[in-house]
C-alpha cells in the first residue's frame, strides 16, 4: 500500500493569505501546506480521503489519472470544496463513488446541487454514485474493505477510517475507547496536531502525541498542521523517533 499526502495544512492552509508569520514566510517547501488530503493505493486501486478547494492542483502535482472514489471526513469546505474537479475523472470513467456520513453526503448535495440533480443537467456537470457510510459498518472499496471510526470535531461528528494497517483521522477533538480499539494494531497511523496551544475543536502537539502513546502504531505522522505549530525541520527534531511531521507529496508505504 503506498501513501501519499496530498494536503497536509489547516483550513487556510500555509502560508495564510497576507500573514507575516515567520512560518508562513518559509522559504523551505515542507513549510507549504495545501489543504488537508490524502491518497492511499494498492493493487490498482486508488481513493482519496477528502476533496478540498486543492484538489485540482494536487492530482496535477501528483500525475493522479484515475480515481476509483472518495472517502469524506466531515463536510467542512476545506475537506469538501474541491468535488468539482472530479469532473475530468468523470468524463474518463463514469460516476464517482463518493462514501461519508448521511449528513454530509446533504450538506454536499445542497452546495453542489448541479451534481446531484437530474433536472435540466447541465452536460459539463461531474455525477456521483452515493454511498453512506455508517458507524461500525464497515464498507467494500476496491478489493479490501474501509472500517469507519467515529470522533468529534467540537460539535461535529467526523470519521476516520481503517484500511487494512493504516488508519487516517483528521480534524478530531474527542475520540471514545471503543472507537480507539478499532485502530489499534495498525502499522501507520495519521492524526491532526494543529498547533501547540490547546484548541478548542482539534488536537494540538500534546494531545496528538498522547493519543499515538495510546494507540501505539509503528509509525504515526502528523497532519492538518497550521503555521502555529512552528517550523518543519525544527518541530521534527523534537518528536518522538516513531513520530513525524508529514508534509505536501510526501509518500511512504506499508
Amino acid at each position: 500500500m503506498k501513501i501519499t499526502f496530498l494536503g497536509t495544512g489547516t483550513s487556510q492552509g500555509i502560508p495564510v493569505i497576507g500573514s507575516k508569520h515567520p512560518v508562513c514566510l518559509s522559504k523551505n517547501p515542507k513549510d507549504k501546506r495545501l489543504r488537508v488530503s490524502v491518497m492511499v493505493e494498492w493493487d490498482d486501486y486508488n481513493y482519496i480521503i477528502d476533496c478540498g478547494p486543492d484538489f485540482r492542483q494536487q492530482m496535477l502535482a501528483n500525475q493522479v489519472t484515475k480515481i476509483d472514489g472518495i472517502l469524506f471526513t466531515h463536510e467542512h469546505s476545506d475537506h469538501t470544496a474541491g468535488i468539482d474537479d472530479i469532473r475530468p475523472f468523470f468524463f474518463r470513467q463514469g460516476d464517482i463513488p463518493v462514501f461519508a456520513h448521511e449528513r454530509v453526503i446533504n450538506s454536499i448535495k445542497t452546495r453542489f446541487d448541479y451534481i446531484f440533480s437530474d433536472v435540466n443537467r447541465y452536460p459539463g456537470a461531474p455525477a456521483v454514485e452515493i454511498n453512506i457510510v455508517e458507524n461500525n459498518v464497515p464498507f467494500k472499496i476496491g478489493n479490501t474493505k474501509a472500517i469507519p471510526i467515529d470522533a468529534e470535531h467540537n460539535r461535529i461528528q467526523v470519521f476516520g477510517y481503517r484500511i487494512q494497517d493504516f488508519a487516517y483521522l483528521t480534524d478530531v477533538k474527542r475520540i471514545a475507547s471503543e472507537e480507539i480499539e478499532k485502530i489499534k494494531g495498525v502499522k501507520v497511523l495519521v492524526i491532526n496536531a494543529l498547533r501547540l496551544d490547546p484548541h478548542h475543536s482539534h488536537f494540538n502537539l500534546e494531545e496528538a502525541l498522547a493519543f499515538i502513546k495510546e494507540v501505539k502504531p509503528d509509525k504515526a505522522y502528523l497532519t492538518h498542521i497550521s503555521h502555529h505549530l512552528g517550523f518543519h525541520d525544527e518541530l521534527e527534531k523534537q518528536l518522538p523517533k516513531n513520530v513525524h511531521l508529514a508534509y505536501d507529496n510526501l509518500s511512504l508505504y506499508i
